[in-house]
């Protein structure tokens, strides 16, 4: 027997009724990583809120999608590369930007390349990048604050990565043609 419940509104604890009910309206299906999360009114409320102020950050949604991507990938969660790479097709994102990020491998653009690797070391280095991978990073025209804004994005993306894996979260029918496996 699974050790987390895929939650409804009905079932949900009391805390994230109102907060499940309310994203189910806005998407016109409750995901099933919510109604998993909901288990916790803390965790789902905790994500909800960081991913809407990663969502207004200085990047703009095509580098927010590169971040995102990334730690998916480099955590290997199913889920949020299906779901991500869902939202850059709706976004007629570049086929071969889509396929690299979702294999892991350099980005066709040098500026969304050098957001790519810096995500990477500030994951690698736990946040102490070494000076010339944030002098490359700032070299390609970022600034500082998106910078801190690739931090907020990683630990956005810890929560919902971690918590997909920990409950098993299946991909929802909308995800399944962006289905994902990591490499081998």
């Amino acid at each position: 027997m699974p050790a987390f419940t895929p939650h409804s509104t009905e079932t949900a604890p009391a805390a994230a009724r109102a907060t499940i009910e309310g994203v189910r309206r806005k998407l016109g299906h409750l995901p099933a990583a919510v109604g998993l999360m909901a288990e916790s009114p803390e965790l789902l409320t905790g994500f909800l809120t960081v991913n809407g102020i990663f969502e207004r950050c200085a990047l703009d949604p095509v580098e927010r999608e590169v971040v995102v991507l990334t730690v998916a990938t480099r955590n290997e969660c199913h889920l949020c590369v299906a779901m991500h790479t869902a939202t850059l097709t709706r976004r007629d994102a570049d086929p071969t930007l889509i396929a690299a990020l979702r294999a892991g491998t350099p980005l066709p653009d040098d500026r969304l390349e050098a957001l790519r690797r810096f995500t990477l070391a500030v994951l690698d280095q736990r946040g102490a990048v070494a000076e010339e991978d944030l002098d490359e990073f700032l070299a390609a025209g970022y600034l500082p604050r998106h910078a801190l804004d690739v931090v907020l994005g990683i630990g956005t993306y810890t929560i919902s990565t971690f918590a997909n894996r920990l409950t098993r979260a299946p991909l929802d029918p909308p995800a399944v043609g962006y289905a994902w496996e990591p490499a081998a």
